[in-house]
């Protein structure tokens, strides 16, 4: 399975990206602003919360919480890594309950393409309404090890056929091939919607875009990576992503 799965993750993308060594995997930190003085809590507006407010970003990523937030908390994050799905798991609500609920941290992900399942599981997570994109996400990476169980129970011939196909038809078929059609039909993205956001091109020309552009203006090489306020403080997980919010005043 693992050396199958390798061969997935390094096999060329559907559209032709130079994107350097991309990994999912951890890397050493650098150290977060900081703050002398808590941040006292920003209230939302009224009969509204934080966490309900999501927004796309000129960047292409998803921001949810107070787009005035004093700490802007950005992930590089790519669906189809295993370290994202840990750090979903492990932080997710607590991130959004004791952080983005208090006004004072913003969460922004943006999609990072590590391989060719990344193309088909972002374009699908992205298919509905922009409130629904991070639910979705954080659910995909609940769901990614039944994405790898089902490639792993692929004949290989399946497979070989799959990259064989036009490009163009490549990311419904691993989509389908995957079960991620089926994992977003039950969410509510039907699968004529599914069809036409994976024969988006435009759409995945920006998602591939947008991964060379954090390559080159952070030298993103791995997922998950994490700024704050601008500047890039590593891959790490929530423990320690945790301190360093708490260290830029969201305490």
């Amino acid at each position: 399975m693992r050396t199958r799965l390798r061969q997935l993750a390094l096999g060329a993308l559907v559209l032709p990206l130079a994107l350097g060594v991309a990994a999912c995997g951890k890397k050493d930190d650098a150290a977060a602003p900081t703050s002398g003085e808590p941040i006292a809590k920003i209230a939302p507006p009224a009969g509204k919360a934080w966490a309900d407010t999501v927004v796309k970003t000129a960047e292409g990523g998803y921001r949810m919480g107070n787009p005035d937030a004093p700490i802007k908390l950005i992930e590089y994050g790519a669906l189809s890594c295993s370290h994202c799905a840990e750090f979903a798991k492990e932080s997710f609500g607590k991130l959004r309950d004791d952080y983005i609920a208090s006004g004072r941290v913003s969460y922004e992900l943006r999609y990072f393409m590590l391989n060719k399942l990344d193309l088909p599981a972002s374009l699908l997570a992205t298919c509905g309404s922009t409130e629904a994109v991070i639910p979705l996400s954080e659910q995909f990476w609940t769901w990614q090890n039944t994405m790898f169980d089902n490639l792993q129970n692929v004949d290989q011939s399946r497979l070989a056929a799959l990259d064989a196909l036009p490009k163009e038809k490549q990311l419904a078929g691993y989509a389908d091939t995957a079960g991620m059609t089926e994992f977003f039909a039950s969410r509510g993205i039907a699968r004529d919607q599914a069809q036409a956001c994976l024969s988006d091109a435009a759409k995945a020309r920006a998602l591939l875009d947008q991964t060379q552009t954090a390559t080159d203006k952070y030298n993103v090489t791995g997922t998950p990576t994490f700024l704050i306020n601008g500047s890039v403080v590593g891959s790490m997980g929530w423990p320690e992503l945790e301190a360093k919010l708490q260290q830029a005043g969201a305490r």
